[in-house]
């Protein structure tokens, strides 16, 4: 969680006490912590989409690289 709350922070330029006051803002009736997965979720979701993956230069897996192959 705290990675990924630290890549978001860096991939939209604010620091982590921003981030969790917008989300902290923006929450019902769940604790915060569960607010912030949520919303973690939720960012990573939305850039996986077919949209999301284009835009970020994602989906070339399958150009030349074997099943075997760490694409890391």
């Amino acid at each position: 969680m705290w990675d990924a709350l630290g890549e978001v922070c860096r991939r939209e330029s604010k620091n982590a006490n921003e981030l969790c006051t917008m989300i902290n803002a923006r929450r019902n009736e769940s604790s915060l912590t569960a607010a912030v997965r949520v919303f973690i979720l939720a960012y990573f979701m939305a850039a996986a989409t077919e949209e999301g993956h284009v835009s970020a230069g994602h989906g070339t897996l399958s150009e030349g690289v074997d099943s075997d192959t760490d694409p890391t």
